[in-house]
């Protein structure tokens, strides 16, 4: 927590690596996730201030001739998540932990993945995408003509004095960095293996806090770019989104802020620029819910009272109560199965089983994770159980 320039509070605790007993302190680069959004969107615009790239003009024009996406997709509707593009992020497809651990090949992900037929018109509806950030650091590569990495940290990283951050690119040593952790069948585990060349300009970034306190400094005191670029910057498009940050009205004030969520990481940035305040929150595992603590540190310091946040009681059922919620709701995908008379959600292609545990009827939250919502697992009036949207198909896995 930072005011009027100063950090007033600060606290870190839990093992940068479980492996060799090291714990995280105050200098403890964390994966920071889609927080690398504004970051990206800022180095556009200061291409922007260089008469490089105009915003509103479509988006091929600083693209690859070999990478051209559908006519009419312009810089902004990539940088307001109002492209239209498919997101491939989800269960159905085969990307999320499946084609993002190979090889990283930049014309095969843009040919397989990105280049897809839009499911929306070009600035019709928000849909918040990776996809459109991944555009956005190639149009950097092709305008600047050098690696998106490189431009950030000579653009960036260097005149702002973060030593601490940097953008990983699967090659380069970083040290001091944060191994991510997760709970399979309830024990720690390291997350599954990510290629981070796929993330480029939609997460990625790799920061300690006190680099991460100098660029909420430079975003304050509007340096690095001009007037006009940064009221584009902060300007609020459809559901609150600006360019790499969202803009809401809490406590009577304005804040700025943007989450990242991966495999093992929980990033949440927040700043209140008229109080000279910022709430920074970098985390190697997925054990809080990021949004509900920060937003309650929030509250305190602004003098209202947080929302009551605490572990519910469980309700113990039987196996058999268990298994009628046990199955395969997309097959290979996603299933529910019941061991050792607990019953466990299994994502991320088999890998993370998640426990559950029961608190109400036919409700219930994660076992070692701060849930943001719990699961119901069968509606009011319904007889198929569903998770995620996806309603049972099988009793047997498939």
């Amino acid at each position: 927590m930072i005011k009027d320039g100063e950090p007033v509070f600060s606290s870190c605790r839990g093992y940068a690596s479980h492996e060799l007993g090291v714990k995280n302190t105050l200098s403890t680069r964390f994966s920071a996730a889609s927080v690398t959004k504004q970051l990206t969107a800022f180095a556009i615009l200061l291409l922007c201030d260089r008469g490089l790239i105009d915003p509103q003009a479509d988006a091929n024009r600083y693209l690859d001739a070999k990478m051209q996406i559908p006519a009419g997709i312009t810089v902004h509707h990539l940088l307001s998540h109002c492209s239209g593009l498919y997101n491939f992020y989800n269960f159905e497809d085969d990307f999320y932990i499946g084609a993002d651990r190979l090889p990283f090949d930049k014309k095969a992900f843009f040919r397989d993945w990105i280049n897809r037929r839009p499911v929306t018109p070009a600035g019709e509806k928000f849909g918040y995408n990776n996809a459109n950030y991944n555009l956005l650091a190639w149009i950097i590569e092709n305008t600047a003509e050098q690696p998106y990495d490189l431009f950030l940290r000579q653009n960036i990283f260097l005149p702002l004095d973060m030593q601490g951050a940097q953008i990983d690119n699967g090659l380069n040593l970083l040290s001091g960095r944060a191994q991510n952790y997760m709970h399979d069948y309830g024990q720690t585990v390291r997350t599954p293996y990510s290629n981070p060349l796929f993330h480029i300009g939609a997460g990625g970034l790799v920061i300690d806090s006190a680099s991460l306190q100098k660029w909420y400094h430079c975003l304050r005191e509007r340096r690095l770019l001009s007037e006009r670029a940064y009221k584009r910057f902060f300007t609020e498009n459809s559901e609150h989104y600006c360019y790499g940050l969202e803009r809401h009205s809490e406590n009577g004030r304005v804040k700025y802020a943007h989450g990242g969520d991966m495999n093992g990481t929980a990033a949440y940035v927040q700043y209140f620029f008229e109080d000279d305040l910022c709430l920074l929150i970098l985390s190697n595992n997925e054990s809080l819910n990021q949004y509900r603590l920060g937003n309650a540190m929030a509250d305190i310091l602004y003098g209202n009272d947080p929302p009551f946040s605490g572990k519910p009681p469980e309700i113990p059922l039987s196996e058999k109560q268990l298994h009628c919620f046990a199955g395969t709701y997309l097959p290979g995908k996603v299933w529910i199965e019941v061991r050792d008379d607990k019953l466990y959600l299994v994502r991320v292609n088999q890998n993370i089983h998640i426990e559950l545990y029961c608190t109400g009827p036919d409700t219930f939250v994660r076992r070692w994770e701060e849930s943001a919502a719990p699961y119901v697992l069968r509606a009011p009036g319904e007889e198929t159980p569903s998770v995620w949207g996806f309603h049972r198909v099988s009793e047997a896995f498939i």
